[in-house]
């Protein structure tokens, strides 16, 4: 199926539905369409379109079905892990057009929305009525709701207030047929039939494209708090994380950045707000929030009395927004700096969070066993370690021998601590191929058999999660 010709009558067709001007085949429309941020990898689709409505693309599926020809649904091409990349060829569907919030339910809390809105506009418009969304990947401010409902995005948040799937009440979606239907009901509790909602986020845009959402949304926090950790001691930075939730606090965030990763960012936004000595292996970025400014205030220093127990610096507290935002600027670069710096390859490990100076002894050994540098960052609160790797000379690890070999150690070491192989940025193209170290093969076929119920043809992104 890969690359197979489109007829002449079928572009004529996605001209009738689309308008010539929405149907792309210029070099630079499908070079810019070929890549996301996963490694350095193109792949050209044959012809992308940019549909505005549910029908258009319920239309262009139908056709594609027919025709048997292979559809990768895109968004802002932020992903990670190769899923919005036609590496078939075929048709590629942007959903940059459909960019509309359309409404915001004060009474009930909740909004409605298309998939094309970028994740930070749509959590500022909620925040002047007062209300919060909080999932808030580290590209917020390019990626689309569309590709986080795809991957079942994160973010610092998660460790408070949960992930994408957490808020996702209902989803208009186009199967590959071009069937139109709504996934679930626009309540808070639904304990009717087979949960096709939760189904679908997560699935990578294998199972239908997305094209409505209906979000839960809470009141928005009055205030929060921000401290700055240095530890001498990356693992000792790990143990803390543990430690704090033992002693009963759930911060609404803690990040976790090591010294490398940190030098390459701070040099790379030009960036004075945290001292860097070689003294320092890591430091843990702390946020409280709540609604009543004294309780919090309380918390923080409960939380510092904890971290001197485990080797840490002298601890820095944000004293006003400009510097938090300044850390938090920190913190969001370091995927764009590290991989700049030559660290292309980075996966998206998740242990259960005790096990996170486990994981971090495991893939600095591997580093020094293969040769190659290691940079660690992410998501502490909640387990999440995305480990970027550098190897002169490799700058894929998708189809390549040697790295792919490095990359099942690592996978092993994940899954022996009690994690698995993606916390938040999904499987894709590039990571189905260590499915089977997290799933035995009555997992897989199970998978394999919802894939073939929604798309029986096997057009809509093909190839992903699993072969």
């Amino acid at each position: 199926m890969a690359n197979k010709p489109i007829p002449f009558e079928v572009y004529q067709e996605f001209k009738s539905i689309l308008g010539e001007e929405f149907v792309l085949t210029d070099a630079e429309s499908l070079e810019k369409h070929g890549h996301d941020e996963t490694e350095h990898l193109l792949f050209l689709p044959q012809v992308v379109l940019r549909p505005r409505t549910t029908e258009e693309i319920s239309r262009i599926m139908r056709i594609c079905n027919k025709h048997l020809l292979p559809v990768t649904p895109r968004g802002a091409g932020t992903g990670l892990s190769g899923g919005a990349l036609p590496h078939l060829g075929g048709v590629l569907i942007s959903t940059d057009r459909m960019n509309v919030i359309l409404e915001i339910d004060e009474q009930n809390l909740q909004v409605t929305t298309e998939p094309g809105v970028i994740t930070e506009v749509l959590q500022n418009a909620v925040k002047e009525k007062g209300l919060f969304y909080p999932p808030d990947p580290s590209s917020r401010g390019s990626c689309f709701i569309g590709g986080n409902i795809a991957e079942n995005s994160g973010g610092p948040k998660a460790v408070k207030y949960g992930v994408v799937r957490d808020y996702v009440l209902n989803l208009e979606v186009v199967l590959p047929t071009g069937e139109v239907m709504w996934t679930g009901c626009n309540v808070l509790k639904n304990s009717t039939g087979y949960n096709l909602t939760h189904l679908i986020i997560g699935s990578e845009g294998t199972l239908a494209i997305v094209t409505k959402i209906v979000l839960k949304l809470i009141p928005h926090p009055t205030f929060d708090l921000l401290m700055l950790v240095p530890f001498n001691s990356l693992e000792k930075a790990g143990e803390a994380v543990s430690a704090i939730f033992r002693a009963g606090f759930t911060p609404s965030a803690m990040e976790l950045v090591e010294l490398n990763a940190l030098q390459i960012v701070s040099k790379f936004v030009d960036s004075s707000a945290v001292a860097v000595t070689e003294e320092t292996e890591a430091h843990l970025i702390i946020e409280v929030d709540g609604n009543h400014l004294e309780t919090l205030m309380a918390e923080m220093e409960s939380i510092s009395e904890v971290l001197t127990q485990f080797d840490c610096g002298e601890i820095y507290f944000a004293e006003d927004t400009q510097q938090k935002n300044e850390l938090w600027k920190l913190r969001r670069r370091v995927a764009e700096a590290v991989k700049l710096s030559g660290y292309t390859i980075e996966e998206d490990t998740v242990v259960p969070r005790a096990e996170l100076p486990a994981l971090i002894r495991g893939a600095k050994e591997l580093g020094k066993k293969h040769d190659f540098e290691v940079a660690c960052y992410g998501h502490a609160g909640d387990g999440n370690l995305h480990i970027r790797i550098h190897k002169p000379g490799t700058v894929n690890s998708h189809g390549d021998a040697e790295m792919t070999s490095i990359l099942r150690e690592l996978f092993l070491v994940v899954k022996n601590l009690g994690g698995t192989i993606s916390g938040e940025h999904g499987v894709g193209l590039i990571q189905k191929g260590y499915m089977d170290i997290i799933f035995n093969e009555t997992q897989l076929r199970i998978m394999r058999e919802i894939k073939k119920v929604f798309d029986p043809n096997n057009i809509l992104n093909a190839g992903k999660i699993f072969d």
